[in-house]
């Protein structure tokens, strides 16, 4: 099949099923609907494969349709078709699926609607809609089509959190994410204006071509001038912060596991939160140049994984517990992404879908087993009764931990793409490579301690749910057994793709060869020669000019961003880093440091949950401050709450109290109501109470100024 064909399938594939699904399920039933969704989602997933495996290198743009065009605004809705959007459609389309199918299982009987109330549609019809948006985003060609992307990703994000919305706990973890990402996304926005004032473009090419210039250049913001590539990245970062839940905008993400455990999987795994790594890899040749905007993004990275490990280490919700763990791996890639190693922070998400998505659904399936019973302290001895899932959740856990055998290339996915993380960071932080094995050593210890706690030792919680526990049907194992050839292989066979080999790394990425390599090639060496041929016979002067043109054909050659050329490949790496010929070099006690750190943490999981289980609770009433402390996640949504929650309360009350109930209808009942009755009554049908409708209103009046403005402005 045409590739090109292949990509326009893959991505309107889920917004058919999207539709046939919302509004197509009267006329063709539930069951037909959710199943062709499925089968939808299905070819994408085969699709997304072919592509993947067969994709040769070189960039390609699709044009799809006009998109926005206003003045020097002109965009497209296109595809970028290379190796980075190639890892995507793989990641999330095949996530995607399985969780598809998995819900076909899951969600069939849900205690929070009553007997014969339709819901399942509109479940499929979010799910296919949420990867529609995520598709939009990762194919993108412009900075403002993947904001469509990402904004659509948010809405989608919010009905599958909250669809559950009975349920108060629910609509508060739908609201917070909303709310928290809109946050982000206004940091996202600023740096795609700073991007479109200075370059007077937002497509990809002709941003990344701008970028040494942007490095050159300062920019007036927040009464200060700033160098403008480091500016820029600060703010595209802010946004993914949002979206990969980074710390200080990390408080959404924990909460999110409210919505169905299908969307734990769908949003902590595969797409949501790796946005804001894709962004960041995305934008890697201007990022070459903003080095302070990097430097931020490794230590809020490592910190973020530091921090969001410390709170797995306590948690008793089994979802809680993967929530926090999928917080933590998110820093690892920041970290790996800021210290220029873009290919690993790439490598760790490509593997982590796998492992992470596995986790979540084999919790899904214990919980489906214990009767909806998701508190750990209440499970115990489910090995024997549930051991498919049992063996499913070993595998994601060994892949998590980082199994394998040390001083090779042999283990399971998470040894490999999170050690190559750490030697990387190794190379680039010692902040970083510290808080990471640091962070290694306490994932251990929540990992084995959930597959302890759940698995192992005496039955703790009602007897009748243990004993009437069960296996669950296939069509929810079958997603779980694709997913562990995933967490055990993934790894091994794309290690050098990604890592372990720069030259195959390069060429994988379409990247030109190293510098290296190109000082031994033909192009190099036929350059040099005339330098130095020329140099023979010309003046002193005339061949130093003549060598510093060599140097520069050279160095063009080896991948050097050239002024109004966008470099090639989907990933830049610039000439001065050599972080992952240092990686290579790193000494064994930095490669074997996650392993060793790895078996610590079981050793005290172990220790504590198997052998001693009276410790826990003796270590939790003697550090009291502490534990709590960690329970209650450092306090930042109790800080926030005091901060900002209850002051945008009080503003709006009293707004409502003295704007719109003594000024506005003071002005209505003194004036209005004596003049005009007849629109006092027609401003109080408006006053319906529906969020809706002063969204309306609000959109109606910017629509007017707006307008006022064009046809004013200039006149």
């Amino acid at each position: 099949m045409d590739m090109q064909l292949s990509a326009k399938i893959i991505l309107f594939a889920p917004l058919v099923g999207s539709i046939l699904c919302g509004f197509g399920w009267r006329l063709i039933g539930e069951k037909a609907a959710t199943w062709l969704a499925t089968l939808i989602l299905f070819l994408g997933a085969v699709l997304s494969w072919y592509i993947f495996l067969t994709f040769q290198g070189d960039t390609q743009h699709i044009t799809v349709l006009r998109f926005i065009e206003s003045g020097t605004l002109s965009t497209e809705w296109g595809i970028r078709l290379d190796r980075m959007s190639a890892i995507m459609l793989v990641v999330v389309n095949s996530v995607s699926a399985l969780v598809h199918l998995y819900s076909q299982g899951y969600m069939a009987h849900d205690e929070n609607w009553a007997h014969g109330e339709s819901y399942r549609p509109r479940f499929f019809a979010y799910l296919s809609f949420f990867t529609f948006a995520m598709l939009s985003l990762i194919t993108s060609d412009n900075l403002v089509q993947m904001f469509f992307g990402w904004e659509g990703v948010g809405v989608a994000s919010y009905l599958l959190i909250g669809f559950y919305y009975r349920k108060p706990s629910a609509n508060a973890a739908a609201i917070k994410a909303f709310v928290v990402n809109r946050v982000g996304d206004f940091g996202f926005a600023l740096g795609i204006f700073a991007l479109y004032y200075l370059t007077d473009s937002i497509r990809f090419d002709e941003v990344f071509a701008a970028a040494p210039k942007l490095a050159e250049t300062n920019l007036h913001f927040l009464w200060a001038d700033w160098n403008a590539a480091n500016l820029i990245g600060v703010l595209l970062f802010i946004g993914a912060c949002g979206k990969s839940a980074q710390l200080f905008l990390h408080t959404w993400l924990p909460d999110a596991m409210e919505g169905p455990t299908p969307v734990s999987a769908l949003i902590h795994a595969a797409t949501m939160v790796t946005a804001g790594v894709f962004l960041v890899c995305r934008m890697s040749p201007l990022y070459e140049y903003a080095p302070e905007a990097k430097t931020l993004i490794v230590v809020l990275g490592a910190t973020t994984a530091f921090f969001a490990a410390t709170v797995g280490l306590v948690q008793n919700d089994i979802k809680r517990v993967i929530a926090y763990s999928t917080c933590s791996q998110l820093g690892y890639m920041f970290v790996a992404a800021g210290v220029g190693m873009y290919p690993v922070a790439m490598f760790h998400l490509f593997t982590h879908a796998f492992f992470k998505a596995m986790l979540f659904l084999g919790a899904g399936s214990v919980i489906h087993s214990m009767h909806h019973e998701q508190d750990m302290r209440n499970y115990g001895g489910l090995r024997k009764k549930i051991p498919l899932t049992f063996w499913a959740m070993m595998i994601g856990t060994l892949a998590i931990t980082g199994v394998g055998i040390p001083l090779t290339h042999y283990g399971f996915a998470g040894y490999l793409s999170k050690d190559a993380v750490i030697e990387s960071a190794w190379v680039g932080s010692n902040y970083a490579f510290t808080l990471l094995v640091i962070a290694a050593f306490m994932t251990s210890f929540y990992s084995w301690r959930l597959m302890f706690m759940t698995f192992y030792g005496k039955p703790r919680g009602d007897a009748h749910t243990y004993d009437h526990a069960h296996e669950s049907p296939a069509v929810m194992l079958i997603p779980l057994g694709v997913l562990a050839l995933g967490a055990m292989f993934a790894g091994m066979i794309w290690y050098n793709s990604f890592f372990g080999d720069e030259a195959k790394m390069r060429a994988w990425f379409n990247m030109e060869p190293a510098h290296e390599e190109m000082a031994e090639a033909p192009a190099a060496t036929e350059a040099t020669a005339t330098a130095e041929a020329t140099a023979t016979e010309a003046p002193a002067a005339e061949a130093v000019a003549t060598e510093a043109a060599a140097t520069e054909a050279v160095a063009a050659e080896a991948g050097h961003s050239e002024p109004g050329v966008a470099p090639k490949g989907a990933i830049y790496l610039g000439a001065d880093n050599h972080v992952l010929h240092h990686a290579h070099e790193a000494p064994k006690w930095v490669k074997v440091s996650p392993f060793i750190a790895m078996v610590l943490g079981f050793l005290l999981a172990f220790q504590f949950y198997i052998r001693r289980p009276e410790l826990p609770g003796k270590l939790a009433a003697q550090q009291r401050p502490l534990y709590l402390f960690l329970l209650n996640k450092w306090y930042f949504d109790e800080l926030y709450n005091v901060i900002f929650v209850r002051p945008a309360f009080w503003l709006g009350n009293f707004l409502w109290k003295k704007g719109d109930g003594s000024v506005i209808d003071g002005t209505l009942n003194g004036v209005a109501m004596g003049i005009i009755p007849f629109f006092t009554k027609l401003a109080g049908r408006w006053q319906s109470g529906y969020v809706f409708t002063y969204a309306f209103a609000m959109v109606l009046g910017i629509a007017a100024l707006l307008t006022w403005m064009t046809l004013t402005v200039g006149h």
